[in-house]
């Protein structure tokens, strides 16, 4: 194939894509503001929010993980022109999710109960508390959000949720001036403050979205369908079978890097908030790969709504070139700007001397990064979800975890071999994903 083969795929993954990178780049935005705030209050809260964070990626992650097995459904029934089915298989969606959802919030409380067995900081525990009950508390209202962003996404609606999460960043973000420095006469809260304030953003998002679906006219066939439907077991079965391979797979991914974080606070709490830092630095490419992903999954789905195997492996590799093309400006940011981006958030010499060590090992893993999240999307797209779910087992649990430990303790490489782990297991699920990728939309008799 040409490049003229592609430019239509192009055109429509950055049409769909480009409101999804607005809202991740709001997000990112929001991330950049909520540790320089959080860093430049103390060391100790930004390391402590380091640990929850990276925590509860596992627990966020798995519920968002969880919808977006929606995304498929609705998008080959959008395909077809069967719009009056979506509204049906949306109330089975929100009730599994609301389930799945409060399961995770269980499992995560009974961690809470286990925090001081996790080796950290003893001094870092009366902060990480508090913090950690707040994002507890926002898991439901944020997975009610991404279930029916991911509806709107199914629907090629990606401008609405965009505009919702740019707002919920912005009170986000003012709620992090009043609440963590006590400006215009609220209470200085620090770390907590923070918290609050994601939490109460959360909360809004979710509000917004759901008050958009009922009552604006362009959903109201979806709405008829929502009302009148019942709760079917096969409509929840289907939901589960799409949903909880990719939940899994987001879990197992995210598990190898909250496993990191832990065994970097083992080191120490300048190692931690360093950890932190380049985390977030990192979402820099994450959150534009991921945008590009979630619109490609999207015409992949259209596609695989009319069983057109050609059409999918092209728009597949139409998002693989773009993604691609993202990893290289990431990375080109990454070296020109690494230093400036990592004072952003700390003015502690031993947290800006230990981030520049990590720039490197970043680096080395954008393209991995962008690989597997390329092709899990594509996959996702087609609804071929079970082998997601064994390839991030293998990859992240059975080989990324040992890998940390073995780059940070066995060889002593430290917070850095730790960071160089992550090539490791990332490199390992995107070929498995091209690989599966390839094989399903081979052309067949």
């Amino acid at each position: 194939m040409n490049f003229k083969s592609y430019l239509n795929d192009y055109k429509q993954i950055v049409r769909l894509g480009l409101p999804i990178v607005v809202g991740q780049a709001g997000m990112i935005v929001v991330g950049f503001a909520d540790n320089i705030m959080v860093g430049r209050y103390t060391t100790e809260a930004l390391s402590s929010a380091s640990f929850v964070n990276n925590v509860f990626n596992m627990a966020s992650l798995a519920c968002m993980g969880f919808s977006y097995g929606i995304t498929p459904l609705v998008g080959a029934m959008f395909g077809r022109g069967e719009e009056h089915r979506i509204g049906s298989i949306m109330r089975n969606a929100v009730l599994i999710n609301v389930i799945y959802t409060l399961l995770v919030t269980l499992l995560m409380g009974l961690l809470y109960l286990n925090l001081d067995r996790l080796g950290q900081p003893a001094e870092l525990m009366p902060l990480i508390r508090p913090y950690y009950l707040l994002y507890l508390c926002g898991l439901l209202p944020m997975a009610l959000y991404n279930v029916w962003a991911q509806c709107s996404y199914g629907m090629k609606g990606t401008k609405m949720p965009m505009w919702i999460i740019l707002a919920a960043n912005l009170l986000n973000v003012c709620g992090n001036y009043l609440l963590i420095y006590g400006n215009y006469g609220f209470p200085e809260l620090g770390l907590f403050g923070a918290g609050l304030a994601t939490f109460i953003a959360r909360i809004t998002s979710a509000l917004l979205i759901i008050f958009i679906f009922l009552t604006h006219r362009k959903y109201a066939l979806l709405r008829e369908g929502f009302r009148y439907s019942r709760l079917k077991g096969s409509s929840l079965s289907l939901i589960g079978r799409t949903s909880l391979p990719v939940s899994l797979q987001l879990f197992f991914e995210t598990a190898a890097f909250s496993g990191a974080a832990v065994f970097v606070g083992w080191i120490g709490a300048v190692e931690l908030a360093a950890f932190q830092v380049m985390v977030i630095i990192g979402t820099l490419g994450f959150c534009f790969y991921y945008s590009l992903g979630a619109a490609t999954s999207v015409l992949v789905a259209n596609a695989a709504g009319t069983s057109n195997r050609a059409a999918m492996r092209r728009i597949g590799f139409a998002g693989y070139h773009l993604t691609l093309l993202l990893a290289f400006c990431a990375s080109l940011a990454f070296v020109v700007a690494g230093r400036y981006l990592i004072v952003l958030f700390t003015r502690d010499a031993a947290v800006v001397s230990m981030c520049m060590t990590l720039i490197m090992p970043l680096l080395c893993y954008q393209l991995g990064d962008a690989t597997q999240i390329n092709f899990a999307n594509a996959l996702r797209g087609n609804s071929r979800v079970m082998p997601m779910l064994w390839i991030a087992f293998v990859s992240y649990m059975l080989v990324g975890i040992p890998s940390s430990y073995l780059f940070g303790f066995t060889l002593g490489g430290g917070i850095v071999g730790i960071f160089y782990s992550f090539s490791v297991s990332l490199f390992l699920a995107g070929t498995l994903f091209f690989v599966y990728f390839m094989n399903y939309t081979r052309k067949r008799e």
